[in-house]
């Protein structure tokens, strides 16, 4: 239980290669610039790994981080699941861009933009960014409060995707102000006088944007959509998806009408 409600907290301590790999690529590419300051790695398992080892000692000074063996105990002490592969790294925070100060010249003219507001835990924040990213959105509009302050298992979740992502906050009232003020059409998932998916134009340019199965989204939101779509069900089913699964169905309905 104490394992469970860890990953709710704060954390920049990135479990397993996959999540390493994802931030040096992101740094590489300029979309962050979030840090390595130190690898962690079991030192029982530094044969298995010596290749991946080598690889992060030969580019540790060019990066400023350091690499230090320790116990598989001392890891499974420091991490939340038992998928890191005895491998971690401690990470700098990640600057917050904000969409109306950053994105200028950024946001592309023909893009898809999602924004995720209401998802209710840092894993289905995770799963959804991983299905968004390779439905090919261009990147992620977060309001202030949002999960990435449990980056590291957002990144895991998400298999890396959450520090590939350009990543912008936004209030959604003003990003949705913003998007129409650049061209895009506005569309927010919701059941009261929608349209099918499968029946919309979801042609880009494309702010796209789902709220939580809680709250949903706030009614100023709605105002300024162009349009209002909803997933329809193969059978009778009173319940609603879960944002997460929202996000990925619509992130690639999106892929399909622009493939």
């Amino acid at each position: 239980m104490v394992k469970e409600q860890e990953k709710f907290l704060p954390s920049n301590l990135f479990e397993g290669m996959t999540s390493i790999r994802a931030i040096l690529k992101a740094g590489e590419l300029g979309i962050s610039d979030r840090q390595i300051t130190e690898i962690l790695y079991d030192i029982d398992r530094a044969h298995s790994r010596a290749k991946e080892l080598h690889y992060l000692e030969k580019i540790s000074r060019d990066r400023g981080f350091v690499l230090t063996p320790c116990r598989e105990e001392e890891i499974d002490a420091l991490t939340i699941g038992n998928s890191h592969g005895g491998i971690v790294a401690r990470c700098t925070d990640r600057t917050p861009l904000f969409l109306e100060e950053t994105a200028p010249g950024k946001i592309l003219e023909e893009g898809f933009y999602v924004m995720l507001d209401g998802i209710e835990d840092p894993y289905n924040f995770g799963y959804a960014l991983r299905s968004i990213y390779a439905a090919g959105a261009d990147g992620i509009i977060l309001p202030q409060r949002n999960w990435m302050s449990a980056a590291g298992v957002v990144c895991r979740a998400s298999a890396g995707a959450s520090e590939l992502f350009s990543l912008y906050t936004a209030a959604p009232d003003a990003a949705a102000a913003y998007f129409h003020q650049k061209g895009y059409r506005v569309v927010c998932a919701d059941k009261k006088n929608s349209v099918s998916a499968w029946a919309a134009d979801l042609h880009r340019p494309i702010f796209l944007i789902v709220g939580g199965e809680k709250r949903g989204i706030r009614a100023s939101v709605m105002a300024q959509a162009d349009c209002v779509v909803r997933i329809d069900y193969g059978r009778d089913f009173p319940a609603a998806l879960s944002a997460a699964s929202a996000a990925s169905i619509l992130s690639y309905e999106v892929f399909r009408q622009n493939r």
